[in-house]
């Protein structure tokens, strides 16, 4: 819409498309891997978003072929990374174990999260008992070299995780064998204020082949 366009409108349309124009020019996102480590992981969806917002990618060190870091030792050093990059608030955007970690970040610092959107995460639950394959064997094969940590961590936010009281966007692929859908359904049910959007024939790495997609659903959320 053009300015001459915007102040023919109404007084309390022009503040409102006004203010809309201001938020998105705001708009401060945190992007988090999973368990690869790799701060590439969300570009290709982040390249679909408004050139305005401010986007940061973060690595976790030690984990896929990222450099070890004496400093990370488990989960909650990598919120600690997170808290580190919030000096105002943020909308976090996370996939797989990177979820995890965002929901451990809202938890502990609720003031300094926005907005959540999770993709094809475990979010604390436990995900095998939901129908989940192990992923810790592929994992190793994989990154011979992560930090040992990374297959051992066992979280169970089920209680903790009704007092978020964020809006979360759960994105799901209907083919993802990791943290399948009966995962995300038993989210959306705990989380106060989430919804739910599957993508079909995404797996768990969902954001990486379906980066339009996925890229559409966080612009709706986050905007």
């Amino acid at each position: 819409m053009t300015l001459s366009k915007l102040l023919d409108r109404p007084l309390s349309t022009r503040c409102g498309r006004l203010h809309g124009i201001l938020a998105q020019g705001m708009t401060k996102i945190v992007f988090l891997p999973g368990a690869s480590g790799a701060p590439e992981f969300w570009r290709p969806v982040a390249a679909t978003l408004p050139s305005g917002w401010n986007k940061t990618f973060l690595s976790w060190p030690g984990l896929g072929h990222e450099p070890h870091d004496p400093a990370v030792m488990g989960i909650e050093d990598l919120v600690s990374l997170v808290l580190r990059q919030l000096s105002e608030p943020a909308d976090l955007v996370a996939q797989s174990m990177g979820g995890l970690v965002a929901l451990k970040t809202v938890l502990q610092a609720p003031e300094k999260v926005r907005r959540l959107v999770l993709a094809g995460t475990s979010g604390g639950l436990p995900v095998q008992a939901l129908g989940g394959q192990d992923w810790r064997p592929n994992y190793r094969d994989e990154y011979a070299d992560a930090a040992p940590w990374i297959t051992q961590v066992q979280e169970d936010l089920s209680t903790d995780l009704r007092s978020i009281d964020k809006r979360v966007l759960l994105i799901w692929g209907d083919r993802d064998e990791i943290s399948p859908l009966a995962v995300a359904e038993r989210l959306l049910a705990i989380l106060p204020h989430g919804e739910l959007s599957v993508v079909a024939g995404g797996r768990h790495d969902v954001p990486r082949t379906h980066p339009l997609e996925v890229g559409r659903l966080v612009q709706q959320h986050l905007s």
